[in-house]
């Protein structure tokens, strides 16, 4: 079996295929992180997760950017890029373009309301998205700067886990 499967299904179908690969790879990422937590401890889960998406999601940008002919740098680039990012998709990312800047809020993370509802307490996510973003717009464009303005270990507001500044060098 390959990708004959998809040669002759209907749009409603890839779209509830496409669904069912982005809540797949979610929990899969989950399991993994919880099992190295189990078997290790939180620190070397947190070191693993960190190096892990801050090489995938490089790799994530340059694949994106050739399969989807992305042509512009700079801040557009990078917005156009990350819409196609799976967890950009998955956690509804909030994208405010202003001039000179882009703002993606995170009002409701998935990861973080799981482990609340769970009684677990937040993951302290802040370090591992600073290399996931900062790597990701690295290849989009050299000049995108990455900012935290809040982000667990951080507190939050109640109704915004994250929040994260995106901004040219020269700017």
């Amino acid at each position: 079996m390959g990708f004959e499967l998809f040669d002759n299904m209907e749009a409603p179908a890839l779209r509830q295929y496409i669904r069912f690969l982005l809540w797949h790879y979610r929990v899969v990422d989950a399991f993994w992180y919880l099992n190295v937590s189990e078997q290790f401890d939180d620190s070397v889960a947190d070191q693993l997760n960190e190096k892990v998406w801050e090489k995938s999601s490089a790799l994530a940008a340059k694949d994106l950017i050739k399969r989807f002919d992305i042509q512009e740098s700079g801040l557009e680039g990078f917005v156009k890029a990350l819409e196609y990012f799976p967890w950009c998709i998955l956690v509804g990312y909030q994208i405010e373009k202003e001039a000179g800047q882009v703002i993606i809020s995170v009002p409701s993370c998935p990861t973080q309301a799981a482990r609340t509802k769970r009684g677990l307490p937040e993951y302290n996510c802040k370090e591992m998205h600073r290399g996931e973003f900062v790597n990701f717009a690295r290849v989009v464009d050299e000049r995108i700067q990455t900012e935290c303005i809040f982000a667990p270990p951080d507190s939050h507001p109640k109704d915004m886990h994250c929040k994260w500044r995106f901004y040219l060098a020269d700017d």
